[in-house]
C-alpha cells in the first residue's frame, strides 16, 4: 500500500515538474508570436505542456523503476475477441457512472475551467483523450495494481486500486465515477495481466467526454443530454451489455497470469 501511495505522490510531483519546464518554453513562444509574455493567451498551452512533459517524465520514471518492461503480457493484445467486448464493458460502465454522477450534481466541479482551457488547444485534446489514458494505464494498472495484487488478494487489490484510482482525481465531481471505472480496468488487468483492454476504455471514456464537453456544452451529464424519455432506456440498455460484457470476460479461458512473481 505504501508504494501504491508513494507512486501517486511521485506522479503530482512529476507534473509540477512538468510545469516547470514547461513555463519557460511557453513564455518564449509568446514573447515571439506577441511581442510580450502574453501569459493569458498562451495559458492553454501552458498546460497542455506541462501536461504532457508531467506524462513523459512519469512514463520514463515508471520504466527506469522497471515496471512497464519485463512482463511479457503488460502489453499483449489478448484477442481480438476479447478487446471487442472490453470495450462494449467499458461502453455500460460509462452508463452506470453517468447515472451515478447525475445523482451527485451537488458535488463540485473544481477543474471545470482547466478542462474547458485544455480542450481548447490541440495538444490539451490529446493529453485528454490519448496521451492521459495511456499514462493513467501504466501508473495505476502496470504499476499500482500489480503491486496490489502481490501483497493482497485479488478483490483487495481490486478495491483498493479503484479506491485509489478514484481518490486521485482529487475532483470531487470526478472521485465517484472514477472508483467505478477503476474497479473495472483492475479487474480487466488482473484477468488478462495486460494493459491494452483497459487502455482502449480509457480512451474510449475519455475521448466520449470530451466530444459531448465539447459538442453539448450545455449538458453536464448524458441523462441531461437524452431526457427523462429516452435516458431510462439507454441506461437500462447499457446495464444489460455491462453485465454481459462482464459475464462473458468471465469465460474466457485466458493463459495463467502469475501477477506476485512478476519481476520489476
Amino acid at each position: 500500500m505504501g508504494t501504491s501511495v508513494k507512486l501517486v505522490f511521485i506522479y503530482f510531483l512529476m507534473q509540477i515538474l512538468g510545469a516547470l519546464f514547461a513555463a519557460p518554453i511557453g513564455l518564449v513562444y509568446g514573447y515571439v508570436v506577441y511581442g510580450r509574455l502574453a501569459v493569458a493567451e498562451i495559458q492553454p498551452m501552458l498546460m497542455s505542456m506541462a501536461m504532457l512533459f508531467g506524462f513523459l517524465f512519469m512514463g520514463l520514471y515508471l520504466w527506469r523503476k522497471g515496471y512497464l518492461k519485463n512482463d511479457g503480457r503488460l502489453y499483449s493484445p489478448v484477442s481480438a475477441s476479447y478487446l471487442v467486448i472490453s470495450l462494449i464493458a467499458g461502453w455500460g460502465i460509462i452508463f452506470l457512472v453517468d447515472f451515478v454522477v447525475s445523482g451527485l450534481h451537488f458535488l463540485p466541479d473544481w477543474l471545470d475551467s482547466t478542462f474547458e482551457a485544455l480542450q481548447s488547444d490541440v495538444l490539451g485534446l490529446l493529453c485528454i483523450t490519448l496521451l492521459g489514458p495511456i499514462l493513467e494505464e501504466f501508473l495505476f494498472r502496470g504499476a499500482i495494481t500489480k503491486v496490489l495484487l502481490r501483497k493482497y488478494d485479488p478483490w483487495t487489490a481490486i478495491l483498493l486500486s479503484g479506491l485509489i484510482f478514484g481518490i486521485f482525481h482529487i475532483n470531487p465531481a470526478q472521485v465517484v465515477g472514477a472508483c467505478l471505472s477503476g474497479f473495472l480496468l483492475a479487474w480487466l488487468y488482473y484477468r488478462t495481466g495486460s494493459l491494452i483492454p483497459g487502455i482502449l476504455i480509457h480512451i474510449l471514456n475519455n475521448t466520449l467526454s470530451v466530444y459531448l464537453s465539447v459538442t453539448y456544452p450545455d449538458a453536464d451529464t448524458v441523462r441531461e443530454l437524452l431526457g427523462e424519455s429516452v435516458y431510462p432506456v439507454c441506461l437500462g440498455f447499457g446495464i444489460l451489455l455491462l453485465i454481459f460484457s462482464l459475464l462473458m470476460l468471465n469465460k474466457y479461458k485466458l493463459p495463467d497470469t502469475d501477477i506476485k512473481n512478476l519481476e520489476l
